[in-house]
């Protein structure tokens, strides 16, 4: 049977040079939202292929080189237990990605149900959940997932649960302050009109146009999440030994070592604040993008 060789349309070569074009034109309208997506790919790169692009097990100690300098072995330098401090930031990468993702996603999501069914709903559901929101927005961020990090334990599990639950009223804030305002347009009024049922409506119309504020705001709370995650880690309430964690370790060298081997505080520090950076550049890009108020 002969092979049958399919040819792109010009429809498909149009639209994929609309997508480019348009990809250029934001790239050069926000080149600190490009610097931004740049360092979150890095991270990213690094998270995936840390068996590749290192050299030493990052759990592995070696007296020999405890507190070597930054050199041609070790590039970063050794801490006091002669681990590789180039293997630990890899690799925590992952740690600090997989908690910051994970809890983003479930933050989001029970913030999208608790906010879509608020504003849509409206009545005495909405006074409910709003009253339930603002207990947990009273607490600090930073308080709250420390109360939740030392009820439940120190896993990486633990942890992702612990800083999802104070993100929740957040997402739950943007997502009804959208639903209260698109709950009245037209166009639900039509898909009343035509027997579609509520939960349907909300699901199919109101949700999908509630997406653009709620892609800004998982990306800032991507930044605070693994803000979050490193401040646990520094206080013990976080991801456990022998995990690498760049908060855990601060910890394990910010007081003794900072004088005597200032890399043990620089590298970690530096990969935090490189990672918040990045996200939240990247998030304040996509917000004057996506938001219709802020455009040109």
């Amino acid at each position: 049977m002969a092979s049958i060789d399919i040819v792109p349309g010009p429809v498909d070569t149009v639209r994929a040079e609309g997508v480019w074009s348009q990809i250029r034109y934001h790239a050069a309208a926000h080149p600190l939202g490009v610097i931004g997506a740049v360092i979150m790919l890095v991270f990213v790169f690094a998270a995936i292929f840390a068996d590749f692009i290192t050299v030493f097990d990052p759990i592995r100690t070696n007296s020999l080189v405890s507190l070597a300098p930054p050199g041609h072995t070790h590039w970063l330098g050794a801490d006091n237990m002669g681990r590789d401090i180039y293997s630990r930031i890899v690799y925590g990468a992952r740690i600090s990605l997989a908690v910051g993702l994970g809890s983003t996603f479930i933050g989001c999501v029970f913030g999208v149900a608790l906010g879509l069914t608020s504003g849509y709903l409206g009545g005495w559901v909405d006074l409910v959940i709003q009253r339930i929101v603002d207990v947990l927005q009273a607490v600090p961020l930073l308080v709250l997932a420390l109360v939740m990090a030392a009820a439940l334990g120190p896993a990486l599990d633990n942890t992702i649960v612990a800083i999802a639950i104070p993100l929740i009223p957040y997402t739950a804030r943007v997502v009804r302050s959208s639903t209260l305002t698109l709950r009245e347009q037209p166009f639900v009024e039509a898909a009343r009109a035509v027997g579609m049922s509520e939960f349907r409506i909300a699901v199919r119309h109101v949700l999908p146009n509630t997406l653009a504020p709620l892609i800004v705001i998982a990306t800032a709370q991507l930044g605070a999440a693994i803000l979050t995650e490193a401040s646990l880690s520094f206080l013990g309430l976080g991801v456990p030994e022998p995990h690498p964690s760049w908060g855990r370790m601060l910890s394990e060298s910010a007081a003794e070592y900072v004088r005597t081997a200032p890399w043990l505080v620089i590298f970690p520090g530096a990969a935090i604040s490189l990672a918040v950076f990045g996200t939240n550049l990247f998030g304040d890009a996509l917000r004057d993008i996506l938001d219709p108020r802020l455009r040109n």
